[in-house]
């Protein structure tokens, strides 16, 4: 009876250690979604002493709002030493270039100069997206 007594004591401590932790009472835990993945990414490759670029600036910003977390926008300035090696990966010829990524990273849509918005909603459209917000 002592054994048995012993087996049960040693059996309710290991499933008191290895049981799920349960947190404080009245606790309640909380789960932090990732925040979504865009759909798609717009890249502009450009630089800020560029007239053309700099008429893309309100642009890329409109973009932006009218498409929340749908669109991911990244600007590279390819004159500085610091975004010219985006020049070279994307292999542009001319600024501003804009290059359009789909969820998975693949390209999906090139333009090089100047880009009217009203064909950048159409394009963005195209690939299922919604304006959120009118910009």
């Amino acid at each position: 009876m002592k054994h048995l007594k012993s087996v049960l004591r040693v059996t309710v401590a290991v499933a008191a250690l290895t049981a799920p932790v349960q947190g404080f009472i009245g606790q309640t835990k909380r789960t932090v979604d990732p925040p979504p993945k865009p759909l798609v990414t717009f890249i502009e490759l450009g630089s800020i002493r560029c007239i053309p670029c700099r008429m893309m600036q309100p642009v890329m910003k409109s973009i932006e709002e009218k498409y929340a977390d749908q669109v991911k926008i990244v600007f590279h300035d390819v004159w500085t030493p610091r975004g010219q090696p985006f020049a070279v990966q994307y292999g542009i010829r001319l600024i501003p270039t804009q290059v359009f990524l789909d969820k998975n990273g693949k390209e999906f849509f090139r333009h090089e100069g100047y880009f009217p918005e009203a064909e950048i909603d159409k394009l963005l459209q195209k690939q299922g997206l919604k304006i959120r917000k009118q910009g």
